[in-house]
């Protein structure tokens, strides 16, 4: 199913029972933080909020606020269209596995297949919803000198500023450290100017004033690669950001693709419609015809880096200022009725946790096909997204767990993982208590664990340096001779199925 605009996500979330609308006024200054933080903390995630009237420094925005509106498996699901996503993912590994017809059925199979790919490839369109409103600005004049150590959106004078700038945007400031407002779910579009590749990711935008922000791009992110080709030109690199329109554009922001391959193609296939793009006012990007709020501007590599931060991050700790680019506002564009969807971030469990699921979920089958062993993955919340993964294997030679581990850590942005742990195929990795039941039971840590060394996320406050980290896997799998274990491995402790038939009968008769 293909939403056209996010309004129609909420509408679909709240016939659903899965959204409560807020009517009372909140400020975008922690208050809605606060209350959405609970919300995610309750069981499966709680709802959806709708915060009808989100107040910025006091006044009431035209513009609601949709948060925690992918945080649960339900409404997850809901976003891509689908009844669930395992459903999904069954249909996109079925097609990954694809093999040549050897009959009639197959034949048809194959090409119900080949008719959901039909949509993958976007459309282009000369104009669209998001364009209903139109707000340019002259550019500002390259930097030369350091900028002011602390962000200037504070300023009276820029409160009124024409046209309409960030500052009259529900931008929230999450948490009391924070070092400002930050867009906490921009889908940003860039290009690489070499290949012409376009690239969706999501950073997170630190708001310096109504024309300006951060571009919190970390140097492992294929936009960062983008950017420095720009730095080594000294050409401005033009930048489109996107809000809302179909969800499933958020989630295709995530999603762990190849560098280089276009995330609207993914987005074009899972909501089984083209993804309409229109371009830009003031560069030659493309953005979804239907978005709610695009921001446009450039990044001048010739003027100085600027201190983004601090900000409360996934870590559940706030991150510290570091130097980032400059993303100069050239216009924003938005619908009459625009929806400004965010998320916050902090101490798990969070919103993020069920969007990295769904991730996971969906492109498990393409792991299989380079470790056709693994049974299942899970990134348990409390590993904070990526820091710690669960694998289940189905284990055939020695040292097959460690295998599993380096080529992990070697695939996108598992290089980040600081914990694997390796566990046999009939272990639930979904249940953390069977896990650490089978780490604690079934292993020797000095044999079974491996450090190594590797890049790291810049996030992660604990390294000595920043990006630049160890990481240590461990294999709670059945021991091998082979593996040094010169022992006979006990078997699970487990009752046999003719006394927990009898026991079954005895409890039922006395209901």
């Amino acid at each position: 199913m293909a939403y056209e605009s996010y309004a129609a996500f909420l509408d679909a979330l709240e016939q659903a029972g899965e959204l409560t609308r807020v009517s009372q006024p909140l400020a975008t200054e922690l208050e809605i933080t606060e209350l959405a933080d609970r919300e995610m903390k309750k069981p499966d995630g709680g709802r959806a909020l709708l915060i009808e009237q989100p107040t910025v420094n006091g006044r009431v925005s035209p513009h609601p606020v949709a948060i925690n509106t992918m945080g649960s498996a339900r409404r997850m699901a809901m976003a891509l269209g689908a009844e669930s996503v395992d459903a999904v993912a069954a249909e996109l590994g079925s097609l990954i596995q694809a093999k040549p017809p050897t009959g009639i059925r197959e034949t048809f199979a194959l090409l119900g297949q080949a008719l959901t790919l039909r949509h993958a490839k976007p459309k282009r369109a000369k104009t669209g919803a998001c364009k209903e409103v139109i707000h340019r600005f002259d550019a500002p004049a390259p930097r030369t000198e350091p900028w002011p150590s602390a962000p200037d959106v504070d300023d009276p004078t820029t409160l009124d500023s024409s046209p309409p700038s960030l500052l009259d945007l529900p931008i929230l400031k999450c948490w009391p450290l924070d070092g400002g407002r930050f867009l906490t779910l921009p889908c940003v579009v860039t290009r690489d100017p070499d290949t012409g590749d376009r690239n969706l990711g999501l950073y997170r935008m630190q708001v310096y004033n109504g024309q300006s922000t951060g571009m919190h791009w970390q140097l492992q992110k294929v936009a960062a690669r983008h950017g420095r080709r720009y730095y080594e030109t000294g050409d401005r690199m033009p930048v489109a950001v996107f809000l809302g329109g179909d969800p499933v554009f958020t989630f295709c922001a995530t999603a762990p693709l190849p560098d280089g391959l276009d995330e609207f193609l993914l987005a074009g296939y899972l909501r089984r419609k083209s993804v309409e793009l229109v371009k830009c006012e003031t560069n030659d990007l493309e953005v979804p015809a239907n978005a709610d709020i695009v921001i446009e501007g450039y990044v001048d590599p010739t003027e100085p880096l600027r201190d983004e931060g601090p900000f409360g991050d996934h870590t559940g700790y706030y991150t510290l200022p570091e130097p980032y680019p400059v993303l100069h506002i050239t216009a924003i564009t938005h619908r009459k009725q625009a929806v400004y969807p965010a998320t916050i971030v902090g101490i798990p469990p969070m919103e993020d946790f069920y969007m990295g699921s769904a991730s996971v979920k969906l492109f498990l089958p393409i792991l299989r096909m380079t470790f056709p062993e693994i049974v299942d993955i899970a990134l348990p919340a409390e590993g904070v997204f990526h820091n710690l993964v669960f694998v289940s294997i189905r284990k055939t030679y020695p040292m097959q767990a460690f295998k599993i581990m380096n080529g992990l850590w070697g695939m996108g942005q598992m290089m980040f993982t600081k914990y694997i742990i390796i566990v046999d195929a009939e272990v639930d990795v979904h249940n953390t208590s069977e896990v650490l039941f089978r780490l604690c039971a079934c292993t020797d840590p000095q044999r079974d664990s491996i450090f190594t060394k590797g890049p790291a996320d810049v996030l992660d406050h604990a390294t000595t340096e920043i990006a630049v980290g160890t990481k240590l896997g461990i294999d709670a799998t059945k021991k091998l001779p082979a593996e040094g274990y010169r022992r006979t491995w006990p078997p699970l402790i487990k009752m046999d199925e003719s006394t927990k038939l009898k026991i079954d009968d005895y409890l039922n008769k006395r209901k």
